[in-house]
């Protein structure tokens, strides 16, 4: 019996375009070659353009958490302080992996779906001298915002601390500059914008970041960036790499010099994200995020009233193969959340919202004409 494809409409994973898929079913080949050498050497260079950085990034064969902790584990040791902004569930993870090594947490509890008071991490700064590091989140996944990430930086004044930055939605799907930004390490993951399956994890540090690195006393293997940097000064990777993974990166990176660039792709995702705000309010739902810091890759919006919001999900996607993410956390069954990036496109945008207006009628009776 035929299936229909879902329409992935989630922040991750998303939508993975044809022609990656078909480089991924290549048959196999070995990681220890030559010919593996330079699909790596050219998934390394494309990765330097989107980061936009001139530091080197590494691939690891991880979720985007695992890029997190090697931050961590790399940057700080035992006993360090570190500020961290937790404006959602993964500012709040930032956290989790520092008290997992020993680090002490001083934190800025950003209200979910406002933008983030920069006075406060200059006050921190000021209040706490010796912190080392500063983790921030470019987009929260769970609330729909992007924070502002220069501002921080600008924050920190004369602070001699890092800047750490969790680009896994933003990268590819917002605007980010590494190296101009003054950004110190930056990780993301494959399963967002860059339009893979889930997998690979990036990690890029600064040259000062990577000088802290040579004095951190945490405990690592795996994640332990000496081994990544004499592994890939040979164009190489210390462990075995997800190999069907990285050649399907290099499909992605190419389709985004295709579309002319990191930047073009972020344009339309804006584009479709304006377009998606604009039915949804025209459904009766309120946005979440604060028109200030909404993000334009993951839009966030309230159930409406006398909407069951966990069996709306469950009815668009056994009824219609549509799916959407809900709430986390403290929001779950509360709001709903859809992503416009990587290549989620018009066609699957149109889909999802016949859809919904389907649902909606059925759930509550009449739905308001689209604004």
């Amino acid at each position: 019996m035929a299936t229909r494809d879902p329409v992935l409409l989630t922040p991750g994973p998303t939508p993975v375009p044809p022609a990656i898929r078909q480089a991924m079913a290549q048959p196999m080949i070995h990681h220890r070659t030559s010919e593996f050498q330079a699909i790596l050497k050219e998934a390394g260079t494309g990765l330097k353009e989107i980061f936009k950085t001139a530091q080197d990034v590494y691939i690891l064969t991880s979720s985007g958490t695992g890029a997190m902790e090697m931050a961590i584990a790399n940057i700080l040791s035992p006993g360090d302080e570190a500020l961290v902004i937790r404006g959602g569930k993964f500012g709040e993870r930032w956290a989790e992996i520092c008290e997992a090594y020993g680090v002490t947490v001083v934190a800025i509890d950003s209200p979910w779906g406002t933008p983030l008071d920069l006075k406060q991490v200059s006050a921190a700064l000021a209040a706490h001298p010796g912190i080392k590091a500063v983790f921030s989140t470019l987009c929260e996944t769970s609330t729909g915002v992007t924070f502002d990430i220069r501002g921080i930086r600008k924050a920190m004044g004369s602070s001699g601390a890092l800047l750490a930055v969790d680009a896994i939605s933003g990268l590819g799907a917002e605007p980010f500059a590494m190296d101009e930004w003054g950004v110190d390490v930056a990780v993301s993951g494959s399963q967002k914008g860059l339009m893979l399956p889930p997998g690979l994890a990036f990690i890029a540090f600064s040259a000062k970041a990577q000088e802290a690195a040579t004095k951190s006393k945490s405990r690592k293997y795996y994640f332990d960036l000496a081994l990544a940097k004499k592994a890939w000064a040979d164009t190489d990777t210390p462990f075995t790499p997800a190999i069907t993974l990285i050649i399907g990166l290099v499909e992605s990176l190419k389709y985004i010099r295709s579309v002319g660039g990191v930047d073009k792709l972020i344009a339309r995702n804006q584009a479709q994200a304006d377009g998606i705000r604009k039915s949804l309010l025209g459904l009766g739902f309120e946005m979440y995020a604060d028109p200030a810091c909404a993000s334009n890759s993951v839009i966030a919006a309230k159930v409406p009233a006398g909407v069951d919001g966990k069996d709306l999900l469950k009815r668009l996607r056994s009824q219609h193969g549509v799916i959407i993410a809900g709430g986390q956390g403290k929001e779950t069954g509360k709001i709903i959340r859809i992503a416009s990036m990587g290549a989620i496109g018009p066609q699957e945008i149109k889909a999802g919202f016949d859809a919904l207006e389907k649902v909606l009628s059925e759930m509550r009776g009449k739905v308001p004409d689209h604004a």
